[in-house]
């Protein structure tokens, strides 16, 4: 199986704006959200978010069709700390087209290996991209 997933590119533009987006100094939650360009065959930035809640973002992402999206996100914990985690998100909805779903699972480790993100959580709806749900995962890192 894993012979017949297709790695889409991931260009050096794209690279460059991940690269920046990664090392940003505003303490607000932004996002990129990524989708794969089916002609191209490579990965393209779809849209920007600054200074964005959780429930903006879910709004912009399609019911039925898969989508990347690297988050730069504020986490408050119970100790009066603040971090930033930077977290990528693999959506995935149950219903999308097989050869759609698999040129993205192709191309997800290559993604997120570029980023040097450990903070990588799969989504099956997109209605389950909450804050709580976020907030849920991001717990486990402590």
């Amino acid at each position: 199986m894993a012979q017949n997933l297709q790695m889409c590119e991931i260009g050096d533009d794209l690279k460059e704006v991940l690269k920046k987006f990664r090392h940003r100094k505003e303490k607000n939650i932004a996002a990129i959200l990524m989708k794969i360009d089916t002609e191209a065959m490579k990965v393209i930035i779809e849209d920007r978010f600054e200074d964005c809640d959780i429930n903006e973002l879910r709004e912009e992402l399609p019911e039925r069709q898969p989508r990347f999206v690297v988050l730069s996100y504020v986490k408050k914990h119970n100790d009066g700390r603040v971090s930033f985690p930077l977290v990528f998100v693999y959506l995935c909805p149950i219903g999308c087209k097989t050869e759609l779903s698999m040129m993205y699972a192709g191309t997800r480790n290559a993604l997120k290996n570029e980023l040097k993100l450990t903070k990588d959580f799969e989504l099956r709806e997109t209605d389950d991209f909450t804050t709580e749900w976020l907030e849920g995962k991001l717990d486990f890192f402590r």
